[in-house]
């Protein structure tokens, strides 16, 4: 079967809650669709999910996690902070904690017998509590002993005591998430607080389905291009794509793979979508060149990297990127197109921009011109 990449773009648009075909219920079935809503910068994930999601603005997103904890912000693919559905925490803990360990430098690297240690206090510690990161660190001098916070870890022009490198893997053994802030200083705090009884699933269970959510929505793809998505080796991946029912598909004339039945094409990719920082879509679609054609490549991209920019799509490639500037009661969003919009395009970008207006409940304005502003670190 022979796909094209405006059909394969219609699809995974959908499938994401992006078009008007679907969009997902609530902030947690919109975490989902796209398999975790990237959240370094968290008001960017309000935005990715209240652009899915129809009437939510970013405070249902905050009461989606700090309220009714449907949604967990943790370390998630890549080892970067995420929010996923607390529905699926388990599955996420189980594939996460089975990818291979990254090697560190031997000066700080810790043992198997004092990384189990680390989880285990930080598990006990974090049962009943909000710390932050000075406080969890005193805790752990206290329970484990000053080997673990020896300030050995390099990081913005300071040393971070040696049991920070620990942050992923104690959130991948399910005994650590993200709590609410105090003040500017974040906290961590366990999951099984707000989901009782809660444990990691087992390995190969939570692979299986991993691979499956994946697929679903950004396939067709590849071992390669999975493996880039969870920053992990290709041959892990291999393997875990060798494991399943998987079908075989010709996607812009090279090999790719969907799950087993799940060959629709979709409908071509059509109208304006907007983007914001690292959105789920924009930083897993696959291949990137297909998603960001011609000048896009150079400028919507950072070194090849997708995210660093806020990007417009139409008609299924980027084809224009855009800044969101607010102060307290306006939000003004500035658009930079790479190529002429069409009357209909326009009158899209202003129905989405007024969408932003009430994602960040803001007054909205829209400005087409040229935009200055770098890409985000």
């Amino acid at each position: 079967m022979e796909l094209g990449w405006r059909d394969v773009c219609g699809r995974r648009l959908r499938r994401h809650g992006l078009t008007a075909r679907w969009m997902p219920a609530s902030p947690a079935e919109a975490a989902a669709a796209m398999c975790g809503a990237h959240a370094q910068i968290l008001s960017a994930a309000e935005l990715s999910i209240g652009l899915r999601v129809g009437g939510v603005a970013r405070t249902g997103v905050r009461a989606a996690m700090w309220s009714e904890h449907s949604l967990v912000k943790t370390f998630g693919p890549r080892g970067t902070i995420h929010l996923l559905p607390a529905s699926e925490l388990a599955l996420w803990c189980g594939a996460l904690s089975a990818l291979p360990a990254q090697p560190r430098p031997p000066e700080i690297r810790l043992t198997p017998e004092q990384t189990d240690e680390l989880v285990a206090a930080i598990g006990v510690i974090l049962a009943d509590a909000e710390l932050t990161v000075d406080e969890l660190t005193e805790a752990l001098a206290d329970r484990v002993g000053s080997w673990a916070v020896d300030p050995v870890m390099p990081a913005f022009q300071t040393m971070w005591p040696r049991w920070r490198q620990m942050t992923e893997i104690a959130a991948h053994r399910g005994v650590l998430c993200f709590g609410p802030n105090k003040g500017r200083k974040v906290t961590y705090t366990s999951p099984a607080r707000w989901l009782p009884g809660f444990t990691p699933a087992p390995s190969s269970d939570a692979t299986r389905w991993l691979v499956r959510r994946y697929l679903h929505s950004y396939g067709p793809s590849t071992p390669r291009h999975f493996a880039r998505w969870l920053a992990t080796t290709p041959a892990w991946a291999q393997t875990r794509f060798d494991a399943h029912d998987l079908a075989e598909v010709s996607f812009e004339g090279t090999r790719a793979w969907v799950n087993e039945g799940d060959t629709e094409p979709g409908d071509p990719a059509e109208g304006v979508v907007l983007l914001p920082h690292f959105d789920a879509f924009a930083v897993g679609s696959q291949p990137r060149e297909s998603l960001f054609p011609g000048a896009a490549w150079d400028r919507a991209l950072a070194r090849g990297q997708a995210g660093n920019y806020p990007v417009v799509l139409v008609d299924g490639a980027v084809a224009g990127v855009w800044h969101l500037k607010t102060t307290s009661r306006k939000v003004a969003v500035t658009v930079e197109p790479l190529r002429p919009l069409t009357p209909r395009h326009r009158a899209q970008l202003d129905e989405l921009v007024e969408r932003i207006g009430g994602i960040v409940e803001a007054q909205p304005s829209l400005t087409i011109g040229p935009i200055t502003v770098g890409a985000h670190a």
